[in-house]
């Protein structure tokens, strides 16, 4: 299901989350390896090994975020990161198996100037904020000028406000996150780690973002190009993946933490 919607004096293409998840479904089978999983010893298979990192202020729910996506977990005895973390998991994407290095950044304040050199390399970043905490929403423009200033200028950003399951502690309105994503060229999505909704759309939908950024820049050198610059997402349409109003997914039951 489709949709477009006015805002901004530009188009915003909306995805719903149904659509979107049928074409990565991702089946777990209770021990983290469902379709769009691979196991370790298909590591020589892999095509393609892409860099994001995890940022946002300090217990927005970046971890959660992570485990989530990584090993289908939710942990509720979670501690603030100390420095960085990251997991990882492999996907098809485009028949291409895609290895995710995915790095938890601390968002501790005086951890930023450690973190900071981790954000070169990163192909694709989640900037997280808590839509229940207004601050959280308020330091975003921080964050991105903060990765823009040590990314490549190609990254591929996907804003995410998490926490949507407590919807009626709602500070941040998603029409504000959508503003702002659309002014910087972010992609948006609101995800629950706790319930799990949108938190696997989310991540793929960078990833396949990030492959067509690669594919293009490795077009343009095999032409004898070079325009990094050019493969910002920068004044086009930004995709809002699985809008309340449009989606709202059963909660799903959580697994056992093993944290």
């Amino acid at each position: 299901m489709n949709a477009e919607m006015n805002g901004g004096g530009s188009d915003l293409r909306i995805n719903s989350v149904l659509e979107y998840s049928k074409k990565y479904h991702h089946q777990d089978d209770g021990q983290g390896q469902g379709q769009g999983m691979f196991s370790t010893g298909e590591e020589e298979k892999i095509d393609y090994v892409y860099k994001v990192v995890v940022i946002g202020d300090s217990a927005v729910g970046k971890s959660q975020i992570l485990s989530r996506f990584t090993k289908n977990e939710f942990c509720f005895d979670s501690k603030s990161t100390i420095g960085v973390e990251f997991q990882t998991r492999t996907v098809s994407i485009n028949s291409k198996l895609i290895k995710a290095q995915i790095w938890d950044t601390a968002g501790q304040e005086r951890y930023r100037a450690v973190t900071s050199a981790y954000y070169r390399g990163a192909l694709g970043a989640m900037l997280v904020y808590d839509i229940t905490k207004r601050q959280t929403f308020d330091h975003v423009a921080r964050w991105v000028e903060e990765l823009r200033a040590h990314a490549d200028s190609s990254i591929v950003i996907m804003l995410i406000g998490n926490k949507s399951d407590l919807g009626d502690q709602r500070a941040v309105p998603t029409e504000d996150a959508i503003e702002f994503a659309e002014n910087q060229g972010l992609f948006f999505s609101e995800t629950s780690a706790l319930s799990g909704d949108n938190v696997d759309t989310a991540f793929l939908k960078l990833l396949e973002e990030i492959y067509g950024v690669a594919s293009r820049k490795a077009l343009d050198s095999s032409n004898g190009k070079v325009n990094g610059g050019d493969m910002l997402l920068n004044g086009l349409k930004i995709d809002v993946i699985g809008a309340p109003e449009l989606e709202i997914s059963e909660m799903k039951k959580l697994s056992a933490c093993s944290c």
